[in-house]
């Protein structure tokens, strides 16, 4: 299936305006909802994986193989990224040893 150079075209402006569009709402998001918003886009990252698995598996000539193992490393890259990403942020919430240590000692010291 050869690419003719007006759907080469047509693809590369489908794929600029995805990426302006992108740029354009991530930019509008507050510094502070970053972090959330990456960790919950984890199942647009598993809808990657799924694609680029598609991809892989109804692909016929080696470049297509290679371009969908590639997409589907970047896929799980960017899922495991997530998780990463979430378990950092849940860890903020956790009271550390020291303030559990020193508030069970003022407990222990207003029960005397």
């Amino acid at each position: 299936m050869a690419i003719t150079s007006m759907t080469f075209v047509i693809a590369l402006y489908i794929f600029m305006l995805a990426a302006f569009t992108g740029y354009v709402v991530i930019s509008r998001v507050p510094s502070i909802l970053h972090t959330p918003l990456m960790s919950g886009s984890n199942f647009i990252h598993g809808i990657v994986v799924v694609g680029a698995l598609s991809a892989l598996f109804s692909a016929t000539t080696v470049p297509e193989q290679i371009i969908g193992f590639v997409g589907v490393l970047f896929g799980a890259g960017n899922v495991m990224g997530g998780y990463v990403v979430t378990d950092r942020m849940l860890a903020m919430f956790k009271p550390s040893a020291a303030t559990t240590t020193a508030k069970n000692a003022a407990n222990q010291k207003a029960a005397s």
